[in-house]
């Protein structure tokens, strides 16, 4: 069971990896369909690594508080929410919105699948196991683009999105049955003033230094 686990969390990873680029050579068959440019589609980038940026450091926070397996099922559950938007989006705003929300998911899936790795894979396993984390990381922004383009190219952009459905559900599915049950651990309050003053600052330098690309 310990040897599907790693697997099991790497291809959850491996599609939110792959969603922070793939739309990238997607934009202009996009564009043309919701009546914008490619250019101003880039708001859709970026807002996906604003999300990220805003809800990375509360993922510890959120794991410790839930739980890391139930937290990590319902990051996945809302990437799939937040796909299953971007694919019915007929506007700039709807589409924004929708990648900020993926973006959300996106953003407890990645360390919250460590967290769950590292406590429920033994010492002497655990830099094998760490090995298939670091896969996702490195291979889905390269392949992303890739994906995007030949999905766009012979089928619809709408794809792209569309087909996180199955590999979501099927990611829940095998987190609920093979992940360890993992105690609550004590937890202060959420500190919201620090989460709202962090939000911003990292939302802010993601957000400025794609304005002044």
């Amino acid at each position: 069971m310990n040897r599907l686990i790693p697997l099991i969390l790497a291809v959850a990873l491996f599609m939110e990896n792959m969603d922070s680029t793939v739309i990238a050579t997607s934009l202009p068959a996009i564009a043309l369909d919701i009546h914008t440019s490619p250019i101003a589609l880039k708001l859709a980038l970026t807002s996906y690594l604003v999300s990220l940026a805003i809800f990375i450091p509360i993922s510890g926070w959120m794991a410790d508080r839930f739980g890391a397996k139930t937290v990590f099922r319902a990051a996945i559950a809302v990437f799939v929410i937040g796909s299953v938007a971007c694919a019915a989006s007929n506007s700039l705003g709807a589409f924004v919105l929708a990648r900020f929300l993926q973006g959300m998911g996106g953003a407890m899936m990645t360390p919250v699948g460590r967290l769950v790795l590292v406590r429920a894979t033994p010492k002497s396993d655990l830099v094998a196991a760490m090995s298939w984390l670091s896969i996702p990381a490195l291979v889905g922004p390269l392949v992303g683009p890739a994906v995007g383009g030949f999905i766009t190219t012979y089928f619809s952009w709408h794809w792209i999105f569309l087909i996180n459905v199955p590999i979501g559900l099927l990611g829940i599915a095998l987190a609920t049955k093979f992940l360890p049950e993992m105690e609550r651990e004590p937890t202060a309050p959420l500190d919201f003033v620090g989460f709202f003053l962090s939000g911003v600052a990292a939302s802010g330098v993601v957000f400025g230094l794609s304005v002044i690309s």
